[in-house]
């Protein structure tokens, strides 16, 4: 923790990303700023203890929907666990809701293809959990974890509008990814200025009104265009993933 604070500027808050309660509370005593904790979960012991830290030591804490038997695939459950688990223990020991940010946890397409439509509608409920709404974040590129390079800022980039749709603010991304943040931009800045920004924000706003993206949405002369839109398949997972899918 020294070390880091030595390069960064005072301002940025660190996020200690382990489970290691120890090894957070030492570096917690010598942080110069309140920070962010990574994280609890509705685990009995770990949401008995961190929560305690986080409000000791004054930080922000990342509240994972998942329990003791892990990572439930709907939406509906991973929202119960914010609202029968999480919500009630920060109530119980009055943590300020505002310091929580809920993470519905974002899994591969590869191997838990399931879960990704329902991590978007999980973001999408979890609005509704607390008023004002609590804050929000994914890890991005988990969903492409162990999908070939050359594939993973596409899904990344498509899966980002998505979320975005969902009405997400805040996620865990690559900063040298240029072409990801150009999406965010488009979005952020209802910027139609090419085909494919277009495409983009027409998913976003597709998932934004609860719909599914249509075929009419693309121009499927278009090879990149067409991309995209497989890829919106294995995402909503109406098309099995496969490494080649692209190919198909």
């Amino acid at each position: 923790m020294q070390t880091v604070q030595e390069v960064l500027p005072r301002e940025v808050p660190i996020s200690l990303d382990t489970t290691n309660l120890a090894g957070i509370r030492a570096a917690l005593k010598v942080m110069k700023n309140p920070g962010i904790i990574n994280s609890t979960s509705a685990e009995p012991e770990r949401l008995e203890q961190v929560p305690l830290a986080a409000k000791e030591f004054d930080t922000m804490l990342i509240a994972l929907t998942m329990g003791k038997s892990g990572i439930p695939v709907s939406a509906d459950e991973r929202v119960n666990i914010a609202l029968e688990s999480l919500i009630p223990r920060f109530m119980e020991i009055d943590f300020p809701m505002e310091k929580v940010i809920f993470d519905p946890l974002v899994l591969t397409v590869s191997g838990c293809q399931e879960y990704c439509p329902e991590c978007i509608e999980a973001v999408r409920m979890l609005q509704y959990a607390s008023d004002p709404p609590p804050m929000i974040s994914v890890g991005l590129s988990n969903v492409s974890n162990a999908v070939p390079r050359e594939n993973r800022d596409l899904i990344n980039r498509v899966y980002c509008a998505m979320l975005m749709g969902a009405g997400l603010e805040t996620m865990i991304a690559d900063p040298l990814d240029a072409m990801l943040w150009e999406v965010i931009h488009t979005i952020e800045n209802r910027d139609e200025g090419t085909p494919l920004r277009r495409l983009y924000l027409k998913i976003h706003d597709r998932v934004q009104g609860m719909e599914e993206p249509q075929p009419e949405d693309v121009d499927m002369q278009d090879p990149e265009q067409v991309a995209i839109w497989k890829t919106v398949q294995i995402l909503l997972n109406k098309v099995i993933y496969a490494d080649s899918y692209l190919e198909n």
